[in-house]
């Protein structure tokens, strides 16, 4: 009977050793489908075929990125894999896109604490947005599936669609442009940006796996009873393609402490303000947006 209550209790205290320090990390491949852009103007011209596709060649590019998630029972990191620049894709536009495209900085998330912090550069300026984690109404279905040898249940919910993440750009139709275009008085002359519009809100379905019992995911994706290893909205899927859990070797997980500190609403205030100005600059111009990588 000693015995026994002797190996139940080096069984319990190896448990909580390994659960303190428990730490995996997983690589995720993020997807964001480009949007079509036949038939759209810049400026004051229709966009070319040979336009198109080189517009669509470099969105395809962008759209297509690396994150290493490292996390802990309690918080995580998540991290846009770093990639040596090909020549001509550095610059003040391209680092601007990335951050408005899920990438260019470190995600923080501190599930105890209902936290996160992230860093990041736009217009040359940095910023490091501290915020409360968004808490989204999961749904839990009963539908599974095996994601890398991982028995993962369905999750989904409807959230918010941010005005300064580019992935929730949607095409408008038709009607819509041709509504637009009666309202500036007879004048033809488009924005590139007016081709597309923002949904109010998008509905998300997760996969998480109770295997790996740890309340993290992707982005700002939590609240799940297991890791998230895939997420869609619809037009971006993330989804995770290796992990390792209790590597040998440790990764530090702490926030940055580099740029201005602010809210989340205030960050999105001040990205839409240059947006505007930026939009309102080159209303009417011909040649459309600004190259890619430049």
């Amino acid at each position: 009977m000693k015995k026994l209550s002797y190996l139940l209790f080096v069984f319990a205290f190896t448990q909580v050793h390994a659960q303190k320090d428990f730490q995996g990390m997983a690589v995720y491949e993020s997807k964001t489908q480009a949007p079509k852009l036949e038939g759209m103007r810049a400026g004051n011209r229709d966009i070319t075929p040979e336009m198109q596709k080189t517009m669509e060649d470099r969105m395809k590019q962008m759209l297509e990125k690396t994150f290493i998630l490292n996390f802990d029972k309690t918080a995580s990191i998540y991290k846009e894999e770093e990639k040596l620049d090909a020549p001509g894709q550095q610059g003040g536009f391209r680092l601007m896109m990335s951050s408005m495209m899920g990438g260019g900085g470190t995600f923080y998330k501190d599930v105890k604490s209902k936290t996160y912090t992230v860093d990041k550069e736009f217009m040359g300026k940095e910023f490091l947005v501290v915020d409360s984690l968004p808490k989204l109404n999961w749904k839990l279905e009963q539908e599974t599936k095996q994601i890398g040898g991982y028995n993962c249940f369905k999750a989904t919910a409807v959230k918010e669609a941010s005005k300064t993440d580019f992935r929730n750009f949607r095409p408008k139709n038709n009607e819509e442009k041709k509504d637009e275009t009666k309202k500036t008085s007879g004048e033809t002359k488009t924005n590139f940006e007016d081709n597309f519009e923002i949904p109010k809100e998008i509905v998300v379905t997760a996969w998480y796996t109770p295997e790996i019992p740890v309340n993290q995911g992707p982005e700002n994706y939590w609240g799940l009873p297991g890791l998230i290893l895939e997420v869609n909205d619809g037009k971006t899927v993330i989804l995770c393609s290796k992990i390792v859990l209790n590597a040998k070797e440790k990764v530090e997980i702490k926030p940055s402490k580099k740029g201005k500190v602010i809210s989340q609403k205030d960050y999105d205030t001040t990205v839409i303000k240059k947006m505007e100005e930026f939009r309102e600059m080159n209303r009417g111009r011909a040649g459309g947006p600004p190259p890619m990588g430049r």
